[in-house]
Parts: C-alpha cells; structure tokens; sequence
C-alpha cells in the first residue's frame, strides 16, 4: 500500500477540503479520528446523525480515560455527498495524517474515497453507505456498520410480495448509485416473483415540480410507488402526490427517514412505509448513551446514529485488544474479530460486511416519528 511523502504532498495541492478539530487540541498522544460525510448541502441531515454517533462514542471514551491511555479527536471533514468533493477530502485525510476514517455516508461519495484508503493503508468504517459495490471490490480496509442494499432492498421486496401485496407497482429513482442501486434490487425480485412493475423510472435530484411524473402514476392506476433516493425529493413528491389525489402507498429506504420528511410533505407521510436500521435507541441497553445524547440537546434517534457509535466502539476496542494504533493491523483484527457494540454484536464477512442485517421495515408518520410496520 503506497504511503510515500512525495505522493502525499503531491495529493495535498489537489485537496480542497477544509477540516475543523472539533474534540480538545492535537497532542502527541491523540487517536484521531477522521469524520468524513455531508455537512453541507441537501442531506447534511444525515451527516449531522453520524456526528451525533461518533461525538457520544468519543465523549464516552474520554470521560473515561480515552483509549489505551489516549485522548480521543475528532476531525469534519465536508463532502456534501459529492463524489469530487469526497475524492478531495479522501486525499486532505492522507495528507493530514490521519489513519481512521468514519464515513463517507453517501455510497456515491464512498467509492471513490475507498480507492483512495485502500491504496494509502487507511482503516474506513462507513456507517452508511449501502452499496454492495462498494466491498466487492475485495478491500482489506474497508468495513460497514450497516447492512447492504441487497439485503435492504430483498426486505422491502419480500414485504411488498408478502404484506403490500399492491395490484399495480412503480419503481422510481433519483439517478444516484444509491436511489437507483436500490431500487433495481427491488425491481429485480419484483420480475423474479412474477411481478412486473408498470414503470421503472428516475428522476433528477434537485428537482421540485413532479407533476408530469405523478400524472403518470395517475394514469397507470398505480397503487404502490417504491422510491430509491432521499427524503428531499420524496417529500414534494409525496405532497404533490397528496394535492392531486394519488391514492398509492409509498415506500423508501433508510434514506428517506428524518424528520424533515414530515416538514415538507405534511400529513402525506403518514403510512409511508421505510427499511431502516432497527431502532437502537429503544434498546434498553443504549439507555446511558441516549441521555447523554439528549443531554447535549441532539436528536438519538436518526438512523444512522447508532452505527456511527459502533464503528467509534469497534476502533477502541481493536487498539486495546491489539495495543496499536496500526492501521493494517486494525483491520485484519477488526476482519477476524467480533465486537459488543451499540448496534449489537458486529462480526464481518471476508469483504468487509456484516454477517448479519440490522433492517427493520417501519411505518412513518406526520410527528416524525416511526413504528415497526405490521
């Protein structure tokens, strides 16, 4: 894995990312750890949930004597989900010298920050991103704490086979790795069920007026409308659907679950259906990390919270059991190992996944809130 000055230098005049130390001031004996994902832009939201994850994580460990007698830092670096911008921040992390990442969020944005942690021996652990594409690359440093869109999109599936069980379906997209991704794997075991949506669609990310889209729905008679993308784009097409009185069931992935969901499309999101990681600030077990996450007057019950604490959990753990801050030598414990963590007990398959889902399906509603779908 190349990790040379000069090739680090070179990098350092392509980056544009700034960074901001948001944990204490850098010492010798700091772990630092790199917080990559939108701060800016339409999903920042997202961004702010795995903060919240990885700040408790770090706050908890300094409290308590940091790690192998380390004080534990904290590093926003800003992709705004943009795949160029997250090539810049990747090459701003190697150059600051900063072995250990959390994030990317957005898979479009990981892929390319992958190649870059891959080559230069940096350990990632996404909280996130779900694209199966990502880890079948065969990387040896990059790792999830969240399942993939395989497994995602096979729940949704079998859901709207065995539960929905809709007389007329569409599947629509918002173009990006993600929505798009997502939504063929839904497509897909939709066709391999004998079930052939009318319309497999996507729209562009950004846009606000999608009537021509729901009069399409209209006329198609669709009952069901399964949306790969993010909550922006869902919302205005949920109120609008609700203005022009389509009557169909809408379903997402765990992108599309926040709170401001329910800001832009009003009462349309009651009964909107979502696959989501569980619900781990229900977990009796969590109970201490959701006070001090509501102490500081944050939200412990975004999606991606949880998983964002985990992968915190996982890299301390490996740097006691391993007595090194080595990166290499992280991820071959952290590919062998298994870990206790917030989101339960993580053990990873030879890519780089977990063996094990963390989705539930849930129904949302117009307070922002979510319950387990029956």
């Amino acid at each position: 894995m190349a990790n040379s000055y000069t090739k680090r230098f070179s990098k350092t005049l392509l980056a544009a990312a700034t960074a901001l130390t948001i944990v204490g001031t850098a010492q010798a004996d700091t772990f630092k750890i790199a917080l990559a994902g939108p701060a800016t832009g339409p999903v920042a939201q997202y961004g702010d949930m795995q903060k919240i994850g990885v700040m408790a994580a770090i706050d908890y460990l300094n409290a308590n004597g940091g790690i192998n007698g380390m004080d534990v830092e904290g590093v926003i670096y800003d992709d705004a989900c943009d795949p160029k911008q997250a090539v810049a921040v990747a090459n701003k992390i190697v150059n600051d010298g900063i072995t250990h990442v959390v994030g990317h969020l957005c898979s479009s944005s990981t892929e390319p920050a992958s190649d870059i942690y891959e080559e230069e021996g940096v350990l990632m652990i996404t909280a996130a991103s779900t694209s199966p594409t990502i880890t079948e690359k065969g990387y040896g440093m990059i790792f999830r704490t969240i399942g993939l869109d395989s497994l995602q999109g096979s729940m949704a599936t079998q859901y709207i086979l065995d539960t929905a069980k809709p007389k007329t379906i569409a599947v629509i997209h918002d173009k990006q790795q993600y929505g798009e991704g997502l939504a063929t794997v839904v497509r897909d075991g939709l066709v391999a069920a004998g079930v052939e949506p009318v319309m497999f669609e996507g729209v562009t990310a950004g846009d606000k007026d999608f009537s021509a889209l729901i009069a399409k729905l209209q006329k198609a008679d669709v009952d069901f409308v399964y949306y790969g993308g993010y909550h922006p784009e869902l919302g205005l097409i949920l109120r609008q659907a609700a203005e022009k009185g389509l009557k169909a069931q809408f379903m997402g992935p765990e992108g599309i679950v926040n709170s401001d969901l329910a800001k832009i499309a009003g009462d349309a999101v009651e009964g909107v259906l979502a696959t989501a990681p569980k619900a781990f600030d229900q977990n009796p077990e969590n109970a201490e990390r959701v006070k001090a996450i509501e102490a500081k007057g944050e939200d412990p019950t975004g999606p991606f919270v949880f998983p964002a604490y985990a992968a915190v959990q996982i890299m301390a753990d490996t740097v006691k059991a391993i007595d090194s801050t080595d990166s290499v030598k992280m991820a071959e414990y952290i590919k062998a190992n298994s870990f206790d963590t917030a989101i339960g007990t993580v053990k990873y398959d030879d890519k780089g996944d977990l063996t094990e889902s963390t989705f539930l399906v849930y129904q949302l509603h117009a307070d922002g809130s979510k319950t387990p779908a029956q």
